[in-house]
């Protein structure tokens, strides 16, 4: 195939890919990397290597998945678990949605209010346009305001260079680790792993894949949509990681949100820097809140045999259309609501993540080893060493997680 055929074919696959693994990049994600710049300065960048390996392998698997079947993952284990075991996965699922929707609201109000706008018209606004798009648009016109919107991210690149960052403990950080025996540092450590690998990313990546309708002849092209898609977030995220470790963690400024993160900034690395950090915590809420609500109703619908898909109608999907209406109606109403107790729901949401996790991955790896549903394309050996170390990592830290939540470690571990 000529080189100009197969730059066709690719940009014909991309989107799910890149899609997925940007928007992983939500107000979540990008308060848990500034978080770990300003308080550990380049110590975590390393943490970010292998995290990108395992996404690129877990994310692969599942849109081999999509591609070769044709199928969203909570189809497949419907159909090859059973009916009640997918309905209490599911139902776990959609609290941590919920919460984790909650927190893109969060992420969106408050930097509406940095950039001078009033939270109470914005998230209506917002919560209004996302549903807009989502229930009246096609799949290729969402997509292609996703994919223009991943764009906006790379405002924190600039962001990053504007810190002016010595960039020789940068990359010595990058790539040699730097263990501290903290509790704050492992903690971080957890976050930046569980921000980065999610479960609601399996469902919709492989879900968009089915609904796109790429096939098995497709295949190498949605590879390569996957592995660019997974390595430009974790590019992204070392940006962040940066801008804040140049910046905030020289002054000793401790920070618990993004939007704080951006407040600081000015100061320090002047008023652009601070209003791209701030506008690109606003696109990333946003997007977070097209597509988690988006995952949700995919995969409840995919587990109850329901119809699925953006270019369906409210008549011929009106349980995948309400579902992603309640879900945005909700979650849009409690951030409104003074003195809701979000931090609650968004820890909730954290942990509910770490422990279904695992789950999620087994029931991944044991479909795509079934010869039977995957044929020639069943996983490679290696691809299922690295996703079961993976899950024994996650497990390892979701319990530690679980229990200095409940049981806080202070000082030294």
């Amino acid at each position: 195939m000529k080189f100009s055929k197969k730059v066709l074919l690719f940009l014909s696959v991309m989107g799910p890919g890149i899609i997925t693994a940007n928007i992983d990049n939500d107000a979540s994600g990008i308060t848990t990397y500034s978080v770990a710049g300003a308080r550990f300065g380049y110590a975590l960048l390393w943490t970010l290597i292998p995290t990108t390996v395992a996404l690129v392998v877990i994310q692969e698997m599942v849109a081999r998945m999509g591609v070769v079947t044709g199928k969203g993952l909570s189809d497949l284990i419907r159909e090859n678990y059973g009916v009640k075991s997918t309905f209490y996965m599911m139902a776990a699922l959609l609290i941590a949605n919920f919460g984790t929707t909650l927190a893109n609201f969060a992420g969106w109000a408050a930097s509406m209010d940095i950039l001078g706008l009033s939270k109470y018209v914005m998230v209506p606004v917002g919560a209004v346009s996302v549903w807009f798009l989502v229930t009246k648009g096609s799949y290729r016109a969402v997509e292609k305001v996703l994919l223009f919107a991943c764009l906006l991210y790379f405002g924190y690149v600039i962001s990053g260079f504007m810190a002016k960052p010595d960039w020789f403990p940068v990359f010595k950080n990058t790539f040699v680790p730097q263990i501290k025996w903290d509790s704050e540092y492992a903690i971080l450590s957890i976050a930046i792993i569980g921000t980065t690998i999610t479960p609601w990313m399996q469902f919709y990546l492989q879900s968009s894949i089915a609904e796109k309708g790429i096939r098995k002849e497709d295949y190498k092209a949605s590879r390569l949509d996957v592995i660019l898609g997974c390595s430009i977030t974790d590019i992204i995220a070392f940006f962040i990681i940066v801008t804040c470790a140049a910046t905030l963690f020289p002054s000793g400024i401790r920070i618990n949100e993004a939007s704080e993160a951006a407040i600081a900034l000015k100061p320090l690395a002047g008023e652009y820097a601070s209003f791209i950090f701030a506008l690109c915590l606003a696109n990333g809420s946003l997007l977070g809140v097209i597509i988690v609500p988006l995952a949700t109703a995919y995969y409840i619908c995919e587990a109850m045999g329901w119809e699925a898909g953006i270019n369906k109608t409210f008549r011929e999907a009106p349980q995948f259309m309400w579902i992603y209406t309640a879900l945005i109606v909700v979650s849009a109403l409690v951030i409104l609501i003074p003195g809701a107790p979000l931090v609650f729901l968004m820890i909730l949401a954290s942990v509910v993540n770490g422990i279904l996790l695992p789950f999620v991955l087994i029931y991944a790896l044991s479909l795509v080893n079934n010869a039977k549903i995957m044929g020639e394309y069943v996983n490679p050996k290696s691809y299922n060493y690295i996703t079961w170390g993976t899950i024994a990592v996650i497990i390892c830290l979701t319990v530690f997680f679980v229990v200095t939540s409940i049981m806080p470690v202070g000082g030294k571990i």
